[in-house]
């Protein structure tokens, strides 16, 4: 287990961009003996992140910034800064920009590995020749991951709340 940093400044570690979603890795799981990792995630104002369920870990949301919409399984929520949104394993769930503005959060990942995602489709989002190509291959690093996505909530996010999903 590499050494845990006592200060985490806010301008370190790497950062990737995912066409309206940011992601920021402050604390990765070689730090935590792979017991959670920590990233932040600034988002563009109307944006839905796809629906999706995770197999292998949980995550935690908490929101620093802007008004950020989660709905994991059949419940849905809007908060500014301050709560906690659980988005446990196993139930479906995507959350968005919710305000005219930015928002952050900042998403504990328990156990952590899932930030390789994230850093692995930040390189796809680097070098894939279009939009078609970029979701079939989120889709295959999603599988590796033990991620899988859904268009079952969609239309109705994208049409009630004005939104554009994720990468469009």
């Amino acid at each position: 287990m590499a050494a845990l940093r006592f200060v985490v400044e806010p301008d370190e570690g790497k950062s990737v961009w995912l066409a309206g979603l940011g992601v920021h890795f402050k604390i990765g799981g070689e730090e935590t003996g792979t017991r959670f990792s920590v990233v932040e995630h600034p988002i563009e104002p109307g944006r839905l992140v796809p629906p999706h369920v995770h197999s292998r870990e949980d995550e935690f949301s908490y929101v620093l910034q802007g008004r950020v919409g989660a709905r994991v399984g059949d419940q849905e929520a809007t908060a500014g800064p301050g709560p906690y949104a659980l988005k446990p394993r196993g139930i479906p769930h995507t959350f968005r920009n919710a305000g005219p503005e930015p928002a952050r959060i900042l998403e504990i990942i328990s156990p952590a590995g899932f930030e390789g995602f994230f850093d692995e489709l930040g390189t796809v989002a680097e070098t894939a020749a279009g939009p078609a190509e970029f979701l079939q291959r989120r889709v295959e690093l999603g599988e590796r991951y033990g991620l899988g996505f859904s268009d079952e909530w969609v239309a109705d996010l994208t049409a009630r709340y004005g939104l554009r999903l994720l990468g469009a």
